[in-house]
């Protein structure tokens, strides 16, 4: 055994030893590799091929939808223990993606190559149970995604995005400028220093040029 195969063997034992069964651990130590992504770079970009799918061991990736003329919407975070179901279908299909994954916080990861993935679905139950209830959590964040955007009002999506990635990063005290909190939920930067300054105003959020601390958990 290779200390690459050793640390895989580690790292899948302390975080999925009560998900997978003991002969999927192997076999993934067996084809699988770890790799580490700084906060901003990309994981996987729109039109990529997919060739591996993901088991987060550690940080946060932020799925992002991009519509024809460019515009972008952030959808959910992926964190420790989740793996990207729409990845997973991109994969078996062989098709391109159509979502891009940029890593918000500091993250490493398990890749799984996709000729191995689809055979663990018939041969290991736990994979099948993972898998499934992969699915089963993005839907219903991407269900929460299309309610904010239709029922929502900017302001309330605006402090649940602020609420979610405090979060994330497990600290209140975000480095984040307007400019990017308006990328991230497809607005103008002038709609996001307005609407700041009224949840500022009503005690939820402490903001200034570049920092938001929120007071609303």
């Amino acid at each position: 055994m290779n200390a690459q195969e050793a640390i895989l063997r580690e790292k899948l034992n302390e975080y999925y030893s009560l998900v997978f069964e003991k002969e999927l651990i192997e076999e993934i130590v067996n084809v699988g590799f770890v790799e580490k992504y700084k906060s901003g770079e990309t994981l996987i970009d729109i039109g990529q091929n997919m060739t591996h799918i993901p088991l987060i061991l550690k940080g946060a990736v932020k799925i992002i939808r991009r519509e024809k003329k460019g515009d972008e919407l952030v959808l959910y975070f992926l964190e420790k223990g989740d793996t990207c179901a729409i990845s997973f279908i991109n994969c078996i299909n062989r098709k391109e993606s159509i979502f891009k994954a940029i890593v918000e916080n500091d993250t490493e990861a398990i890749f799984l190559p996709v000729e191995h993935i689809d055979d663990w679905l018939a041969k290991y139950k736990s994979w099948r149970h993972f898998i499934i209830d992969s699915y089963h959590f993005r839907l219903l964040e991407m269900v929460e995604s299309i309610d904010g955007l239709a029922f929502q009002n900017m302001n309330q999506r605006l402090l649940k995005y602020l609420v979610d990635k405090a979060k994330i990063k497990q600290d209140v005290n975000l480095e984040i400028t307007h400019q990017e909190i308006a990328d991230d939920l497809n607005t103008s930067r002038v709609v996001v220093t307005r609407l700041l300054k009224e949840l500022h105003n009503e005690g939820k959020v402490y903001s200034t040029r570049s920092k938001v601390k929120v007071l609303e958990l």
